[in-house]
């Protein structure tokens, strides 16, 4: 099992927003996770999803994982979930996973647990 864990100020995705708008949020999510997070807290919790992944993996995001290898989504029962494109899955072989995501006094958090 591996874990990984990462937390961001929300109003530095604020701050991004503000300056960049839509390209901000189409640089790190995919069309689908762009519906999934209105609110700047939710765009703030995948933001550190994907870096929570990327630690549990090893290898942060570069040249071996990019923020669009890692898909987020929610469960029926609305838990976020994820899942890694094609080419990331044949190199990192995720088994099992678990994630997840809470925000409250100005951050969100991510937890990651995998294992390979």
């Amino acid at each position: 099992m591996k874990i990984g864990t990462d937390i961001i100020q929300i109003s530095r995705i604020e701050k991004s927003l503000a300056q960049f708008g839509e390209k901000f949020k189409q640089r790190f999510l995919h069309p689908e996770e762009i519906k999934l997070a209105q609110k700047t807290a939710s765009i703030a919790g995948f933001w550190a999803a994907k870096e929570a992944i990327s630690k549990a993996l090893g290898c942060g995001i570069g040249r071996e994982l990019s923020f669009h290898d890692i898909i987020l989504a929610k469960d029926s029962r609305g838990a976020p979930t994820f899942s890694l494109s094609k080419e990331a899955q044949k190199i990192h072989n995720i088994q099992v996973s678990s994630l997840s995501i809470s925000h409250d006094g100005g951050f969100a958090i991510a937890v990651a647990v995998l294992s390979q």
